[in-house]
């Protein structure tokens, strides 16, 4: 029920280098953190090298064995890319390598159990072939790693050099900062010392360069826990996501792409009480299908087959600084957001996007690439998205995790406003591509 990364696709050492020195380097950006933030970060400045005569300098430190055993760094659960996620991937190159694996959602199906509220979004209605997509992680970050490969050769073959314009750190981890006037000097477990003009932390919700700066987090418990896994369905699922409300919490059935014979696949995103999250997580196979037929209804027929579960406990966690001297943070290091609205990696994927725009204007312009200039513009630039996805985020676990009587009377009218007013539904169509 789950793709893994094969070991024939790890770039060789003449296309990613791997650092063995003890000496000080220096580098123009060094990323903490090789897993989909970090590498899709990486991808998006050595893409800025193509259109640049003067190629950046980059370093990725990552804890675990990225290059001998990239499997390592990513799970196996999935993500929901958005239309416009998929568009910023096509432009780096990505997709290429990516588009076999990836599920179109061409229908959004919302209901209410045991109530009249619902709606529905098909993508031919706002003239696109798919609202977005649903990808394994690990096909994500095999992808990236492809793409790497295949910039990284060209480089190599256009410069006539053997040299890299990509270091990897790996298995290796940041033991200390200091940060000086013009640079961030990291000294990694392995006793290396490197220089960066900018650190960018990629490294993910306890991100170690968050610690080092001593930004502080807000962190709001949501009380729930995400029960996930993957399933098969009797009935195909006719590329259609499914968001159904129930009184145990949310159920989310993203469409996957059908492996060999198997009946269709899809990905089980199931919002729980702690408690009944871990009781579900423990029930017999026969059991829990019963349990999750009842609650997301035959909308998909018989659930024929059970991946192994997973239960994640749910937070709001974000930074109170974007940036320091010479750093920025970048996606979950940034903000941990709730599954509902399945924007938490898209909202990473614009950072990148907003912070590589900024490095390559402040190239253009001869400006510091870590300088207080360009990160304050960055976090200027990103606040609003982040202030309004996570306020989006928040207001339907309020409105959809909740049983009262006058919240569940205010969704189901939400729903049938949603579905039967154009102009509300065009607004929330754009917000979910992206846009």
């Amino acid at each position: 029920m789950s793709g893994k990364e094969s070991n024939s696709l790890k770039p060789s050492a003449e296309e990613i280098s791997i650092n063995n020195s003890a000496d000080n380097q220096a580098f123009d950006v060094v990323i903490s953190g090789g897993g989909l933030s970090g590498l899709l970060m990486a991808l998006s400045l050595l893409n800025l090298g193509l259109y640049n005569s003067k190629a950046l300098f980059i370093a990725i430190i990552e804890a675990n064995d990225a290059v001998a055993a990239p499997e390592s760094v990513f799970d196996e659960r999935v993500l929901a890319l958005s239309h416009a996620s998929v568009s910023y991937l096509k432009s780096l190159g990505v997709w290429s390598y990516l588009a076999e694996y990836a599920q179109p959602i061409k229908d959004i199906h919302i209901s209410d159990r045991s109530y009249y509220g619902k709606a529905r979004i098909k993508a031919e209605e706002h003239g696109v072939f798919a609202v977005g997509y649903v990808v394994e992680m690990s096909k994500i970050g095999n992808a990236l790693q492809q793409t790497l490969k295949h910039i990284l050769a060209k480089q190599l073959h256009d410069n006539d050099t053997k040299a890299s314009t990509l270091t990897w750190f790996t298995p290796d981890s940041i033991a200390n900062i200091e940060w000086q006037k013009s640079s961030a000097v990291l000294t990694l477990a392995s006793s290396k010392i490197i220089n960066a003009k900018l650190l960018i932390g990629c490294d993910g919700a306890q991100s170690s360069c968050r610690k080092f700066a001593n930004i502080h987090v807000t962190e709001q418990s949501y009380e729930q826990s995400a029960l996930i896994t993957n399933v098969a369905t009797r009935l195909p699922h006719n590329h259609v996501a499914y968001e159904r409300f129930t009184e145990h919490g949310p159920v989310a059935m993203l469409p996957l792409i059908k492996l060999n014979n198997e009946d269709s696949r899809c990905s089980l995103v199931w919002t729980l009480q702690p408690d009944e999250a871990e009781k579900m997580q423990k029930l017999s196979e026969c059991d829990f299908k019963k349990a999750l037929e009842q609650a997301f209804g035959y909308w998909l027929g018989d659930i024929t087959k059970i991946g192994t579960r997973h239960v994640y406990p749910l937070s709001l966690v974000r930074a109170q600084e974007q940036i320091y001297h010479r750093m920025v943070l970048v996606g979950n290091a940034s903000h941990t957001i709730h599954p509902i609205a399945g924007q938490g990696f898209n909202l990473g994927l614009r950072d990148v996007k907003e912070l590589s725009n900024n490095i390559a204007e402040s190239r253009i312009n001869g400006k510091d690439i870590g300088g207080l200039n360009t990160l304050t513009h960055y976090a200027n630039a990103r606040k609003k998205d982040h202030d309004h996805i996570i306020t989006l985020t928040d207001s339907l676990v309020t409105l959809f995790s909740n049983q009262l009587p006058p919240l569940v009377a205010g969704r189901n009218v939400a729903l049938k406003v949603l579905n039967y007013v154009p102009s509300i539904k065009k607004s929330f169509v754009n917000k979910t591509m992206g846009y």
